[in-house]
């Protein structure tokens, strides 16, 4: 699935002192003199360059094998894999055999894959040779070889522009030197990620110098110091993240109003805040470092709080997306609809895919148009094993023309909001705007929706940018066996929140949205006009998304040096540390933020 990333007003600023700002070398020639400096001036012995996948090593290699010519070996971490039949094996039972999921490797480490052998003999070379050597590729800094290392650098990349790589058969991955043309994407989010991030950790903790390489032409060069200075000041502030936005079948137009994205012809996902999501730091004249999410996690204390740290570790438990849904013509809801769909519980995740947290979802209707629509539960006479029978015998293949007769749909207005527990059939119907609030169920960030119908459409093209690509697959058997089979009256009675207001002053006001107790989190908004207040408690990470307005401030209390600021429609993460901060509108206009934020903390 194509996606492009959205990088206005995504800068987190931060001051960083001259003493630290001098130890960066930003830019291919900068960077390209440290590294040979750094290197030059040290000892004989190991030097390792480990990496998540995606980095441009040859690039990097020319560059250093052209300077130090025969003074240095150069060795591909590559080298020290076990075989490509071993490496296939140990993924199968992650990968499995469900065309959909995976099972989530929840202890394996970088060694499993690496052949101990090899690795012995690489350390014995290099406490005997009196020369340089350089081990470069993701495992290199594994313990082994880490303990004698004189050096260790760590190449970081972002998730979007490695999944461009993976789509386009283009992504290197273990135990290679080229890239792996037919690689699946179960192998990536069940098994390789989560070895990846183990690395990563651990390197975290012995690294000599971050390399920031997203663009291999625009490189950043950063000791460690300066390194965890970013990351320490980054965590006390409120967080924005670069969104992504991707086509499909239902796509919509709203945003051509609002953004201007290159290549962008329809919109149906809007990612504004999620572990996928990459981070802009900035410390002025236009410079920045990009990185992954996953490196302000390794500050979890900070962001979650030590309540979801300890029960749900390296998850970052909460994400907020934009659904689109203007059309400028009148379309039938066989093009404006998402498909027919649930999503699964913690218990569900657990005993199919090994993952921590389920899928729990809700539905804020942030703009409404004619004949706006949410699909949700099942009519009080629809006779349900009817339903399940022309599914199944459709798979997605042949229209059900009657569909309409199984699924309720439901009018909405600006503040609607609706629960969706999992196993409850749902849908967004289109000519509305949906903020999209849930938990995130994936360390990895995989997602977990249980496609049942999608109403045989074809769906779009990036190529061509129209919609003749092949109807999506469905999950039929997980969507069935998951299902809650909850009708309408049930969702009237109990999925249809009200706002309850619990806060204000007569210059703000504070709702909290009804909720039902199998929903982890609590909904909540603010209304003003000038300036209001809330407080994290130290323990409840948010985030927040201005959803009237032009833009606002959000400033911490205790520290006012620590802030940002957020255009309508863009989400921040408020980390559980941030404690008693302040939302400041400029302009003075109305004003109002939806808050999702879990429950316990």
């Amino acid at each position: 699935m194509p996606l492009y990333e959205y990088k206005k007003n995504a800068e987190n600023y931060i001051d960083i002192p001259g003493n630290y700002t001098d130890k960066i070398y930003y830019g291919r020639e900068s960077f390209n003199d440290g590294m040979v400096s750094i290197i030059e001036n040290t000892d004989a012995g190991l030097i390792l360059l480990d990496g998540w996948y995606g980095v441009n090593w040859d690039d990097f290699m020319i560059t250093l094998k052209n300077k130090f010519l025969s003074k240095v070996e150069f060795i591909n971490a590559a080298t020290l894999f076990k075989s490509t039949e071993d490496i296939e094996d140990y993924r199968k039972p992650f990968v499995t055999d469900d065309p959909s999921f995976g099972w989530v490797n929840d202890k394996g480490v970088m060694e499993d894959v690496m052949d101990e052998e090899k690795i012995e003999r690489l350390k014995e070379k290099a406490l005997k040779d009196k020369g340089k050597i350089i081990l470069y590729g993701p495992g290199s800094a594994i313990k082994p070889l880490a303990d004698i290392a004189k050096l260790i650098f760590y190449f970081d990349f972002t998730m979007q522009p490695l999944l461009w790589q993976m789509w386009d058969g283009k992504l290197v991955t273990f135990g290679n030197d080229k890239p792996e043309m037919d690689y699946n994407w179960k192998k990536y989010y069940y098994n390789d990620f989560y070895l990846l991030l183990r690395q990563k950790k651990f390197v975290f903790s012995k690294m000599d110098y971050y390399v920031e390489c997203v663009d291999s032409s625009n490189p950043k060069l950063i000791d460690v110091k300066t390194y965890n200075y970013m990351i320490d000041e980054l965590v006390k502030q409120p967080i924005k993240q670069v969104k992504i936005t991707q086509p499909g079948p239902w796509g919509a137009y709203r945003y051509r109003d609002l953004w201007d994205i290159e290549g962008l012809e329809c919109n149906a996902w809007n990612e504004l805040a999620g572990i996928e999501l990459s981070v802009l730091i900035s410390w002025g004249e236009g410079k920045m470092i990009n990185i992954p999410a996953q490196n302000f996690m390794q500050r979890p204390l900070d962001i979650v709080g030590s309540y979801v740290h300890k029960t749900y570790p390296d998850l970052l438990p909460l994400q907020v997306w934009l659904d689109d849904g203007y059309f400028p013509t009148p379309v039938p809801f066989e093009r404006s609809s998402m498909p027919i769909h649930n999503h699964p519980s913690s218990q569900y995740v657990k005993e199919h895919f090994n993952e921590p947290l389920g899928r729990y979802e809700t539905y804020y209707i942030v703009e409404s148009y004619k004949n706006s629509s949410t699909w949700m539960g099942f009519k009080e006479d629809a006779d349900l094993e009817e339903w399940e029978r022309l599914c199944r015998e459709s798979d997605n293949k042949k229209e059900i023309p009657n569909w309409q007769d199984f699924i309720s749909r439901w009018d909405t207005n600006v503040g609607d909001l609706f629960l969706i527990p999992p196993g409850t059939t749902h849908g967004h119907g289109g000519n509305q705007m949906i903020l999209e609030m849930d938990t995130g169920p994936s360390v990895a960030g995989t997602e977990y929706s249980f496609f049942t119908f999608d109403f045989a459409r074809n769906t779009w093209d990036d190529v061509k940018k129209e919609m003749t690509a092949p109807p999506m697959r469905m999950h039929l058997k997980h969507s069935f066996d998951n299902n809650k089979f909850v009708r309408e009256n049930r969702v009237k009675d109990v999925h249809r929140a009200r706002p309850i207001t619990v806060d204000g002053n007569g210059k703000f006001r504070k709702d909290r949205y009804t909720t039902i107790g199998e929903m982890p989190f609590h909904i909540e908004r603010i209304f003003f006009e000038h300036q209001a207040e809330n407080d994290t408690e130290g323990k409840y990470m948010q985030i927040a998304t201005l959803t009237e307005g032009k833009n606002i401030i959000i400033r911490s209390k205790k520290n006012p040096k620590y802030f940002t600021k957020i255009e309508r429609l863009q989400a921040c993460i408020i980390p559980a540390s941030f404690g008693e901060h302040e939302y400041i509108n400029e302009d003075g206009s109305h004003a109002m933020v939806v808050i999702i934020r879990l429950k316990q903390g």
